[in-house]
């Protein structure tokens, strides 16, 4: 399911150290670089067709924190954009990668632009796949974030019963896409016991629900270093995704200078259309 080189890589500076970082590092060494960011409640994984549409690249797809392969941070609390940032930047600096294209969707969005932030020297390019690295003027996120925050409801649905990675073929174009039984499988294996589920809840309420959420200031900086940002972007969308399908029209006029590909497929695009994204990384990586 998985035929990729894989790693994992101990943190040594911050609150994390100790903890591990389990990734994906695929390909020749020398190759240009391409780093892969996942959202929630995803893993590394969600990039192995994509991966495998690059054999020419060196593919990195780190798991974040709490989620896939990589150690789990024990309170809702520890979850926060800055924290992830730093862990991703030391793993990447680990690996001495000197330029890289960075290709983000869902949380990778906010992900990729705080590691922009702390490296801007490093960023050979973007793609932006559903997600948002806009800050709405008044912020309050969808109704799923809405209910991410209910109490006792939302800790019992999320860690008792697995959501929503159970749920996961529901936001797709093609919905066959994530019901094979090895794929669903796959996406649940790593959260499949309910100690093991604070980061689904965590990441769904580090969507901001006003001005003065702890999420604000970090993505204000993300968008202000991607707004300055002069290399190649390109964006790829599903537009049928339920979750962002309607925020592609406000990065479209953020960024005009980015190419867009549209497609049918829903929230994990690279589920259904992974030679889309291929095709968009090796436009980024020719005009770069």
């Amino acid at each position: 399911m998985l035929p990729v080189q894989r790693g994992a890589y101990l943190l040594e500076q911050g609150p994390d150290a100790g903890r591990r970082i389990a990734y994906i590092d695929h390909g020749e060494p020398d190759a240009p670089a391409v780093v892969m960011l996942h959202g929630n409640p995803t893993w590394s994984f969600l990039w192995r067709k994509v991966i495998a549409a690059l054999p020419r690249r060196r593919c990195v797809a780190p798991d974040l924190l709490g989620l896939g392969l990589s150690s789990i941070l024990p309170r809702l609390h520890d979850h926060t954009i800055d924290r992830h940032a730093d862990a991703l930047v030391e793993l990447l600096d680990a690996l001495r990668l000197p330029r890289y294209v960075l290709v983000a969707q869902d949380w990778g969005g906010p992900m990729a632009t705080a590691i922009g932030v702390r490296r801007p020297d490093r960023v050979a390019g973007i793609v932006l796949a559903n997600t948002s690295v806009l800050l709405p003027s008044h912020p309050r996120g969808t109704a799923f974030h809405r209910f991410s925050r209910i109490p006792v409801i939302s800790d019992l649905v999320f860690r008792g019963l697995g959501f929503p990675q159970s749920l996961l073929w529901a936001v797709q174009g093609d919905r066959r896409s994530m019901l094979q039984r090895k794929v669903a499988a796959a996406y649940r294996w790593p959260l499949r016991s309910r100690g093991d589920r604070i980061a689904p809840l965590a990441l769904a309420r580090m969507v901001p629900d006003g001005p003065d959420h702890p999420s604000v200031a970090p993505l204000r900086r993300g968008q202000a270093w991607l707004q300055a940002f002069e290399g190649p972007m390109a964006l790829v969308w599903g537009t049928r995704d339920p979750i962002l399908a309607r925020a592609l029209p406000r990065h479209e006029r953020a960024f005009p200078r980015a190419p867009v590909t549209t497609t049918t497929a829903g929230h994990f695009l690279q589920e259904e259309v992974p030679r889309a994204l291929a095709a968009a990384v090796e436009d980024v990586l020719a005009r770069g």
